[in-house]
């Protein structure tokens, strides 16, 4: 499991804005002086995190599951998010397309419909939580972890 990736942009704000609109990320507030240095966000199960740097220098990509492709596309649309040229890989019915944040970091957006199997071809429930899930952590280090 990725516990987080980290991405270079140029601009907090505009890329807290977009990525919680794009995705419907959320803001991990981790206190201000972390705030101050980095942006913190999660997407499903996964964490997003930044460097500033006034010319951000993408390479690579990294890819986000989609739980509803059509919904997806319906977002990007209505955002103005231009996207590539859909495509299905006949393997396993697989969507996917590719997006750039404000700073040129390219994602793919990508669907698994026929779901995910363990190695004895068992379906596997992918863990998530609505509410977040957070890594254990001493007491007095951020909000309780329950």
């Amino acid at each position: 499991m990725i516990q987080h990736i980290n991405i270079e942009i140029s601009d907090k704000e505009r890329s807290r804005e977009w990525y919680e609109n794009v995705f419907g990320a959320e803001f991990l507030d981790r206190g201000p002086e972390l705030n101050q240095r980095q942006l913190q966000l999660r997407i499903g199960n996964g964490e997003i995190h930044s460097t500033f740097t006034p010319n951000p220098n993408p390479s690579g990509h990294f890819a986000v599951e989609i739980a509803d492709w059509d919904e997806m596309i319906a977002n990007l649309d209505a955002l103005g998010v231009e996207y590539s040229r859909p495509s299905v890989r006949e393997y396993a019915n697989v969507h996917s397309t590719y997006i750039k944040d404000p700073d040129g970091n390219m994602i793919e957006l990508v669907q698994h419909p026929m779901g995910l199997r363990d190695s004895k071809g068992n379906t596997v429930d992918i863990a998530h939580d609505p509410n977040g899930m957070v890594w254990a952590r001493n007491p007095g280090f951020g909000p309780p972890t329950g």
